[in-house]
């Protein structure tokens, strides 16, 4: 707006003639007779001159704000699932890769909350990560032994919110739950959920392996779902557990 109005504003060249002209010419014509000022114009600067002007001080002005919508980066979080009695078991050259029992992906930037024994113990809360400008974005992933398959898919949930307090108050405050099943590419079956609540949004993936219920939570506050959808969606079409095929 600076560059356009002072395109539009008179320029400090033009200028009137000197005062003593002035008064030169006006002694010199009858005193009724009406009083005209030489103005001087400056010359025309081109059309496209200007526009070119105009759009190099645009990008100027752009190429100081950060892109609002940026490819995001992500990494992959690779989980063992370890037992309370084998919490912080993987040291030395042991690898959690090679240990992995499931994956997911964690956008660059998020930051890795460490879980404590206790919390593995009492809920199952095996690994958790959270968008450092707002905490309650997050994403993390319980686990519980003794479990050969999947109950049917309205139970399942019902039973992970038994020892969720935060996930009963979002279903019983939520404008729509969903779900579905889905079959992976070595043809685990998982279940996928999605809770519209009225102040947050979750999406759940559900699944057995390995005598073990494996369950993957996506959540954030809904002025986080609005803007990151896209990311969030990425992270929970990311978990999967490793292939055990062989490995039993």
């Amino acid at each position: 707006m600076t560059m356009l109005a002072s395109l539009l504003t008179p320029s400090p060249l033009l200028t009137t003639a000197s005062s003593t002209s002035s008064s030169a010419a006006s002694s010199q014509q009858p005193p009724s007779a009406p009083q005209s000022a030489n103005v001087r114009f400056p010359a025309p600067r081109p059309l496209t001159t200007t526009l070119a002007a105009a759009a190099a001080a645009g990008l100027l002005l752009l190429s100081s704000v950060a892109p609002l919508h940026a490819e995001a980066e992500f990494k992959t979080y690779y989980g063992t699932a370890a037992s309370a009695a084998n919490y912080g078991g993987y040291g030395g050259n042991a690898s959690k890769k090679d240990a992995a029992e499931y994956v997911y992906d964690v956008p660059e930037g998020w930051k890795e909350r460490l879980v404590s024994k206790v919390e593995k113990g009492t809920n199952g809360t095996d690994s958790e990560f959270f968008n450092p400008r707002k905490r309650s974005e997050r994403e993390y992933l319980t686990f519980l032994s003794g479990f050969r398959k999947l109950a049917p898919v309205g139970a399942v949930l019902d039973n992970l919110a038994l020892s969720d307090v935060g996930l009963q108050d979002q279903i019983s405050s939520a404008d729509e739950v969903t779900s579905a099943e889905r079959k992976g590419e070595d043809g685990q079956v998982y279940y996928e959920y999605e809770v519209a609540g009225a102040g947050a949004h979750s999406l759940i993936s559900v699944t057995c392996a390995r005598n073990k219920l494996y369950a993957h939570f996506v959540t954030a506050p809904n002025p986080e779902w609005g803007r990151d959808e896209a990311v969030l969606r990425r992270l929970h079409q990311s978990f999967k557990t490793v292939d055990f095929s062989g490995q039993d």
